[in-house]
């Protein structure tokens, strides 16, 4: 399969209309094979800055494909955007967006020439600055609110100004003197924490990019109870994402868990058997897995059953039978959980290569007294060496006088004999 690089998609590679995602908030075309399936509408998905899409009749019955640059009506002048959706499926994206009104859908002008790109990056190339002195002219008006980001149109004749405010901010100097300095239609709109971290983008704590910047379109609120319902500790620095608000993604499974929480037996049930009373501690509720303790706070004699396990106990409970022990057998079963190799190794023995390599540059000296590692030399064998020493230097003195007799000797010797000659 041979992919098409188009100008202007700056996130990967498209093929008609279900290739790899170009740009963000994509939806998978999976009716793009399907003969006439164009055919039955003309409305087209644009997309332009960021998180902003657009719905447009395609009235001059072009031949658009997914990742067409396109020039698109506007009020005032023309936008220029990118095509990400066609045919049958763009209808349900109309539901989704809630758009009712036939006023709200305008027209496809033409596919983008050279001229209306040229005024596109042009008008794009202003956009910084002009949010730096935007946010300046906010500040010096004295107004509780922070603009974000800014869209300039694709001709440059109007600016969009996204801005975060807490409470309602009366702008209309502000849009005054904003037109004053930068000559061109302004246009405010309010946004949120959530819409704010779709548009700027980012890299969540997973790893991966934002779920807001990349295929959400829709943000459900979050409560605390999803992360309750999951067994997750309730960190404000952990359940929190880079919009400062509860991750979205707390709402991903919650369904699941749910449904895996209600096959658990009550936490408050006690489970009675012919040694002792056991009473929840934790439970694995994915895996349907429920640990019990003989103390109510500590954690004592834990015992880890099934969920049907411990219905069964309580039924048998109920009936005024005790089992003898939790477990089904009475013994305590394998468990045929995955382990983990490496939970007890050594991590000091990536240390012995090193080791090895400072004993073969520093050498093993003999004549040296070897100290364990780790311990001073104790004052018995300071005082030992010191002893040694000394006797080792008395023993050369010692044999330099024994050298030195004989030489003294024959020197008296020498002239007596001469004299008695």
């Amino acid at each position: 399969m041979k992919f098409k690089v188009f100008r202007g998609c700056g996130r990967g590679l498209s093929r008609q209309g279900c290739g790899r995602q170009n740009k963000q908030l994509n939806s998978y075309d999976w009716l793009a094979d399907v003969p006439g399936n164009v055919d039955t509408t003309d409305l087209v998905e644009v997309q332009f800055k960021n998180t902003r899409k657009g719905y447009y009749h395609n009235v001059n019955n072009l031949d658009l494909k997914k990742g067409d640059i396109v020039a698109v009506e506007a009020n005032p002048g023309h936008d220029i955007g990118v095509v990400t959706l066609t045919g049958r499926l763009v209808e349900l994206q109309l539901k989704k967006a809630n758009i009712k009104s036939p006023d709200d859908i305008r027209r496809i002008y033409r596919i983008a020439k050279q001229v209306d790109m040229d005024k596109y990056y042009e008008a794009k190339a202003r956009e910084h600055d002009t949010m730096i002195q935007s946010r300046q002219i906010a500040k010096d008006l004295g107004l509780d609110m922070k603009i974000g980001d800014v869209e300039y149109q694709g001709d440059g004749n109007k600016a969009i100004f996204y801005y975060i405010a807490d409470e309602r901010v009366d702008f209309r100097q502000l849009i005054k003197d904003l037109a004053a300095a930068f000559h061109v239609r302004i246009e405010m709109k309010q946004i949120g924490a959530r819409q704010e971290a779709g548009r700027i983008g980012g890299t969540g704590p997973c790893g991966r990019e934002l779920c807001c910047a990349t295929w959400m379109k829709n943000f459900i609120s979050v409560g605390t109870n999803a992360a309750r319902f999951q067994d997750i500790s309730l960190n404000p620095q952990k359940l929190a994402g880079m919009c400062a608000k509860l991750k979205c993604c707390l709402n991903f499974e919650v369904d699941d868990y749910v449904e895996a929480g209600r096959r658990l037996p009550a936490k408050d049930q006690v489970l009675q058997t012919a040694d002792s009373d056991y009473y929840f501690f934790k439970a694995d509720i994915l895996a349907g897995l429920v640990t019990y303790s003989t103390d109510k706070k500590l954690a004592a004699n834990l015992e880890t059953i099934s969920a049907d396990r411990a219905r069964e106990i309580i039924e048998m409970n109920k009936r005024g039978e005790k089992p003898l022990s939790l477990m089904e057998d009475g013994t305590k079963k394998a468990d045929d959980r995955p382990k983990d190799l490496l939970a007890d190794a050594d991590i000091s023995r990536f240390d012995s290569a090193r080791r090895k390599k400072k004993k073969k540059r520093t050498g093993n000296r003999e004549d040296q007294p070897q100290q364990a590692e780790g311990k001073a030399p104790s004052r018995e064998e300071r005082n030992g060496r010191s002893e040694g020493r000394g006797s080792r230097n008395n023993r050369r003195q010692h044999n330099r006088q024994d050298n030195n007799v004989p030489q003294n000797a024959a020197k008296n010797e020498a002239p007596k004999a001469e004299k008695t000659d």
